[in-house]
C-alpha cells in the first residue's frame, strides 16, 4: 500500500511538471526590446511632437492661405463700397429734397398729358435706379464685414496654431533632455540631395490614416503604402544599402509597419561605427530625408546619436549602448 502511495506521487509530480513546461511552451512569446534604443515612453513623445508639429504647420498654412484670399475680397469690397458711396450720396439728397409731396406736385404741375406721362417714367426709371444702388451698396457693406470678420477668425487660428507649434517643440525638447539629448546639432544637410515623389495626401493637405497593409519588400511582415513610397524613392535615388522595415518589437512605428533602418554598409548592419564611404553614404541618406520630409511625410530620422524632427531640426540624441542603439550603423526613419 505505501509503494502504491509513493508511485502515485511520483506519477502526479511528473504530469505536474509536463504541465508547466506545456503551458510555458503554450504561453504568447511577448515583443522583443527596441535594438535602437530608448524606451517607450520617449518614442511616444517623440510621436506625438512630431505628428502634432505637422499638423498644426498644414493648418497655420491653410489659415494663411485663406487670408490671403479674404485680403483680396477686403480690398475688393472696400473699393466697391467707396465707388457707390458718392451715388448713394445722391440719391440720399434727391430723396431729401423732393420728397413723397414734392415728387407728386412735379406731377400734377406737368403742362400736358404727355410732360406728366414723361415725368412718371423718368421717376419710375429712377426709383429702379436709386433701389439697384441701394441693394448694391448693401450688399458691399455685407461682404465687407464678412470678409472682416473671417480674416479676423483666420489671425485667431494663426495664433492658435504658433502656440501649438510652440508646445509640440517644447515637448520634443523635454523627451529628448529626459536622456541626456537634446542639444542643437550640427547636423546632416545636403542641398543637392535629389527631390522625391510625394505620397498622396487628402483634399486638405493633410496625412490621412493608413495601416500595415502592404507586403515589406525587406521582410515578411507589412508596412503602410506612405512607407513604400518612402523605401521606393530612397531607392531610386541610389540609396541601396541593406534595409529592414517591419519587425515585432515593444515599442515604435517598425511593429507598425512605419519605420525602415537603412544599413550604413552595402552588406548589413555591422557591429561598428559607420566610417569612410560608409558614414557618407549615412549622411546622405540622412540629409535626403531630411529635404524630402514634408513630400514623404517624416516624423523623424537617427543617424550617428542625433535626431532630426520637423520642430526642432538636428538635436543631439544619446542612445547607450553598441552601434544599433547610438544609430552609427545605420539610419533609422519613422513616417508618420
Amino acid at each position: 500500500m505505501r509503494r502504491g502511495s509513493a508511485g502515485l506521487t511520483r506519477v502526479v509530480g511528473v504530469l505536474a511538471v509536463a504541465a508547466s513546461v506545456l503551458a510555458i511552451a503554450a504561453a504568447p512569446a511577448s515583443a522583443a526590446p527596441d535594438p535602437e534604443g530608448g524606451t517607450k515612453t520617449l518614442r511616444a513623445a517623440l510621436e506625438s511632437a512630431a505628428k502634432g508639429h505637422i499638423e498644426a504647420t498644414r493648418k497655420l498654412a491653410a489659415s494663411q492661405k485663406r487670408q490671403k484670399e479674404l485680403q483680396a475680397t477686403l480690398l475688393q469690397t472696400q473699393a466697391e463700397t467707396k465707388k457707390m458711396e458718392s451715388r448713394i450720396a445722391a440719391v440720399a439728397g434727391r430723396s431729401y429734397r423732393l420728397g413723397r409731396v414734392n415728387t407728386m406736385t412735379l406731377l400734377l404741375n406737368a403742362g400736358s398729358p404727355d410732360a406728366f406721362l414723361e415725368r412718371v417714367q423718368r421717376l419710375d426709371m429712377m426709383a429702379q435706379l436709386d433701389g439697384r444702388a441701394m441693394t448694391r451698396y448693401r450688399d458691399a457693406i455685407a461682404a465687407y464685414t464678412k470678409a472682416k470678420t473671417a480674416n479676423e477668425l483666420e489671425i485667431r487660428e494663426q495664433q492658435k496654431q504658433v502656440t501649438i507649434l510652440a508646445k509640440k517643440k517644447k515637448e520634443a525638447e523635454l523627451a529628448l533632455a529626459s536622456v541626456g539629448g537634446g542639444s542643437v546639432a550640427g547636423g546632416f544637410v545636403g542641398v543637392n540631395s535629389p527631390l522625391a515623389k510625394p505620397a498622396p495626401r487628402g483634399s486638405d493637405g493633410s496625412w490621412p490614416k493608413e495601416r500595415c497593409t502592404v507586403d515589406d519588400p525587406t521582410t515578411s511582415g507589412c508596412i503602410t503604402p506612405r512607407l513604400l513610397n518612402a523605401y521606393q524613392q530612397a531607392r531610386a535615388a541610389g540609396f541601396k544599402h541593406y534595409t529592414s522595415c517591419f519587425s515585432e518589437r515593444a515599442s515604435g512605428e517598425h511593429p507598425q509597419g512605419r519605420a525602415c533602418d537603412f544599413a550604413a554598409a552595402q552588406g548589413g548592419f555591422e557591429n561598428k561605427n559607420a566610417a569612410g564611404s560608409d558614414k557618407v553614404y549615412g549622411n546622405n541618406l540622412a540629409a535626403y530625408f531630411v529635404k524630402n520630409a514634408d513630400r514623404l511625410g517624416v516624423l523623424y530620422v537617427i543617424w550617428f546619436r542625433q535626431i532630426w524632427m520637423p520642430g526642432t531640426g538636428w538635436r543631439a540624441y544619446s542612445g547607450s549602448g553598441g552601434p544599433s542603439a547610438t544609430h552609427t550603423n545605420h539610419v533609422h526613419l519613422s513616417i508618420i
